[in-house]
């Protein structure tokens, strides 16, 4: 059987940030996927109208429970509706998992450098999860651009990670009090020392939207890192 359209019934919402949930649904039938993979969603309307996003997994696979990263998007059709007001027990229909490039899989031991960039973070942060799952002892390292301290997903969580995963959070408009770096974009010095860590042919994972990926990217290339190691997804 092909891919196909499944029955997906939202179980939880758990806020983010102001303008981002992570949402978990109950998929009956689910096949598994891989940390990186993505789903389609599509909402039916009452009089039949039809619409269809992507939407990255956050959590590895957990039997028929999936978890999706939605940020709402301004003026957007669909992400504001599932990020704040879809109600919990509500069915909408998700279509994957897909894609098979920008993804871990489990026989990836070596150690890893994951860009993130605004909810770009959701298919990397399915990454360490699943790092932690599985007791991978490779360590990892996280260098994740974040406009603001309040836009910041996953708190928790990065606040307290495995002793393995290194994780370093810069602001690109606001700093919290008492940093040492001024807000800015992604510099190469940010790279250095998380990729000193690393071999130039070690994988890399940048997620973000499109400048953010091609200035990253550009950046390890200058660095000597091998393109053939850099894995990129990219929206916007």
């Amino acid at each position: 059987m092909g891919i196909v359209w499944r029955a997906a019934r939202l179980v939880e919402r758990r806020p983010q940030t102001a303008t981002a949930s992570s949402l978990v649904f109950v998929v009956p039938g689910w096949p598994g996927h891989l940390p990186g993979q993505h789903v389609d969603v599509r909402l039916t309307a009452d009089d039949g109208y039809q619409t269809v996003r992507s939407y990255s997994l956050a959590a590895p696979g957990d039997g028929d429970r999936i978890e999706l990263g939605v940020q709402v998007v301004p003026d957007g059709e669909v992400s504001p509706y599932l990020a704040h007001d879809l109600p919990p027990g509500s069915d909408v229909e998700v279509r994957g998992p897909l894609g098979s490039w920008f993804v871990r899989r489990p026989d990836q031991t070596e150690p890893v450098l994951l860009v993130a960039g605004g909810s770009g973070v959701v298919p990397l942060a399915a990454m360490i999860r699943a790092r932690s799952r599985t007791g991978t002892h490779s360590p990892f390292y996280l260098l994740y651009s974040a406009r603001s301290p309040d836009e910041v997903w996953y708190r928790d969580h990065l606040a307290n990670p495995d002793p393995q995963v290194d994780v370093r959070i810069v602001y690109t408009q606001q700093a919290p009090p008492g940093s040492t770096r001024r807000p800015g974009r992604v510099t190469r010095g940010d790279l250095d020392k998380q990729a000193a860590q690393l071999q130039p042919d070690s994988p890399v994972y940048v997620c973000g939207p499109t400048g953010f990926v091609e200035s990253v990217s550009n950046l390890l290339i200058d660095m000597g890192w091998n393109p053939a190691a850099i894995r990129t997804e990219r929206f916007g």
